[in-house]
C-alpha cells in the first residue's frame, strides 16, 4: 500500500529495568468484576480503582503479565479543540501518570489533525470545523497544562502530534485507509445510527474519524491505549488496524467519564459544567465546594488519592475538602487555603455563593505595562493610588489568592486577565479583557 512503516514514527522506548514495570503486573488491566479484595494493599487498590473495562477479555493476569515482561507504549490522545484542558481530562493523565511511575513509556497524542475533523462520538449533529490556526493557538498551552499530572522528563513522556503523519497522507494512501472499514461498521458507533435514523446528516469525513484515530496507534505502535468509556470504538479501531498493518494489537483500558458540576452530564467546557486546570484558585475553589453531594464520591475516586473510606461523613465537608484538595493539587497549599478564605470571605460580604457574581472590571481602558498600585487603584477598590499602595504595604491586597507587596511591579494586561483581586476581607473584582 506504501505506507510508511510504524518504526519511522515510534522510536523504541527507553530500557527500564523489570522491577518498575512489575508494580503494575496485578492490577492495572485488570477487570473490576475479576479483582479480588486489595484492601490488605493500598497502592494496588488506588492503582486499581477508576478503571471500567479492560479489552480484550482475556484472563485477569494477562494484561499484568504482558505489563511485567517489559516497559510498555501507553498511549492517551487529546485533540485540542479548545485552549484549556480541565479536570475531566485529568482523569486519564492521572491514570497515564501512574504507568510512567511504574517505569513504561507515556506517549501522549496531540490530535492537531484530527481536531480540525473533531471526534463525533456522543453528538448529536456535526461539529464545527477548525481551522489549522484555531488548532495549533489551542495547541500551544497543552503540555504545560499536562505537565499539571504528567513527568515531562522526556524519557517518560514522548508527546507526538499527529499531523506528522497525518498532514501529507496521499489520497491513495488515505482511501487505503477507508478501505479497511465498512459502512456497517461506522453505523454501528453511538451517534451516528441516531443520527441517520432520525434524518440527521452524518457526512464522510466524519466517518474519517476512528480511522485516523485508530492509525494514531500504528504510527506509534501503542502497546496499551487509555480512553474515556466513549472511546471505545476508536480504541478498537486502532487494535484492527494495527492487527491488518501488522502489529501485535494493543490493549484498551477505558476510564470514567467525569460528570460536570451539574452532577448529570460529562465535563464539558461547551457544556459550562466544568473547572479548567488554568482556573484561578478562588475560581475553582468556589466551583468545587459546590459540586452535588451526589458525584462528590465520584470526584475523590477519579481525581484525587485520598482514602476513600476515611472521607469526612458530613456533606459540606466533604465538598470543601475536595475543594481545598485540588487546589493544593494545582495551585499549591497556601493558595488553597487563601481561596477558602476568600470564599467565606464572599459569603460574609453578602455577594453570595456564585462566582459569577463577583464584580468584573475591564482592563481594555488601563494603559499597560502598569505598576500594580496603579492596578488596584484603577479597579476601583481604592480611591486613589496613595490608598493602593498603602493597602499593599499593609499585606491587605491578594492577586487570585497570592498576598502581594510588590506594588511599583510592572503588569500587563495579559498577566491580569480573568485573575481576581481582593482588598481587605470583603472587596473583590475578577479582571476581564
Amino acid at each position: 500500500m506504501g505506507w510508511k512503516s510504524p518504526r519511522d514514527f515510534a522510536p523504541e522506548s527507553a530500557k527500564i529495568g523489570r522491577n518498575a514495570a512489575a508494580i503494575l503486573s496485578e492490577n492495572l488491566g485488570v477487570n473490576k468484576d475479576k479483582i479480588g479484595n486489595l484492601s490488605a494493599n493500598p497502592g494496588q487498590a488506588l492503582r486499581e480503582r477508576g478503571i471500567t473495562e479492560v479489552f480484550p477479555d482475556r484472563e485477569t493476569a494477562d494484561l499484568g503479565q504482558y505489563l511485567a515482561a517489559a516497559p510498555r507504549r501507553i498511549k492517551l490522545g487529546i485533540d485540542p479543540t479548545r485552549p484549556d484542558l480541565h479536570l475531566g481530562h485529568t482523569v486519564a493523565l492521572r491514570k497515564l501518570r501512574q504507568f510512567q511511575d511504574a517505569g513504561h513509556k507515556a506517549v501522549l497524542i496531540v490530535g492537531n489533525f484530527t481536531a480540525r475533523i473533531g471526534d463525533p462520538t456522543g453528538k448529536s449533529e456535526a461539529r464545527p470545523r477548525l481551522s489549522p490556526e484555531e488548532v495549533a493557538f489551542n495547541a500551544q498551552t497543552y503540555l504545560t497544562q499536562a505537565g499539571k499530572v504528567l513527568d515531562l522528563c522526556p524519557d517518560r513522556l514522548e508527546v507526538r502530534y499527529n499531523g506528522d503523519w497525518l498532514d501529507n497522507l496521499p489520497l491513495d494512501q488515505a482511501l487505503a485507509l477507508l478501505a479497511t472499514a465498512t459502512v456497517g461498521q461506522m453505523l454501528a458507533k453511538e451517534g451516528f445510527a441516531d443520527r441517520y435514523e432520525k434524518g440527521v446528516p452524518v457526512y464522510l469525513h466524519e466517518f474519517f474519524y476512528p480511522l485516523l484515530q485508530g492509525y494514531d496507534s500504528v504510527a506509534i505502535a501503542a502497546d496499551v491505549e487509555l480512553g474515556g468509556t466513549d472511546q471505545k470504538f476508536n480504541i478498537l479501531m486502532g487494535r484492527d488496524l494495527q492487527l491488518h498493518f501488522g502489529q501485535s494489537p494493543q490493549f484498551g483500558m477505558l476510564l470514567p467519564l467525569l460528570p460536570g458540576l451539574d452532577g448529570v452530564q460529562k465535563m464539558s467546557k461547551s457544556l459550562g459544567n466544568y473547572v479548567g486546570l488554568t482556573e484561578d484558585p478562588l475560581t475553582m475553589y468556589s466551583k468545587l465546594e459546590k459540586v452535588p453531594d451526589a458525584v462528590v464520591p465520584t470526584y475523590f475516586e477519579l481525581l484525587t488519592d485520598l482514602d476513600l473510606a476515611a472521607l469526612p461523613a458530613n456533606p459540606r465537608d466533604r465538598q470543601k475538602l475536595l475543594a481545598e484538595t485540588l487546589v493544593t493539587e494545582y495551585h499549591g497549599a497556601a493558595a488553597a487555603q487563601q481561596a477558602r478564605q476568600d470564599a467565606e470571605a464572599l459569603v460574609l460580604s453578602g455577594q453570595t455563593e456564585a462566582l459569577g457574581e463577583i464584580p468584573e472590571v475591564s482592563l481594555e481602558p488601563m494603559a499597560f505595562p502598569a505598576p500594580f498600585f496603579y492596578v488596584v487603584k484603577a479597579s476601583g477598590l481604592c480611591k486613589s493610588n496613595s490608598e493602593a499602595q498603602s493597602q499593599i504595604a499593609n499585606g491587605a491586597v491578594y492577586l487570585n489568592g497570592v498576598k502581594q507587596t510588590a506594588g511599583d511591579r510592572l503588569l500587563s494586561a495579559q498577566d491580569l486577565a480573568g485573575a481576581v483581586l481582593r482588598v481587605g476581607k470583603k472587596k473583590f473584582c475578577r479582571f476581564v479583557p
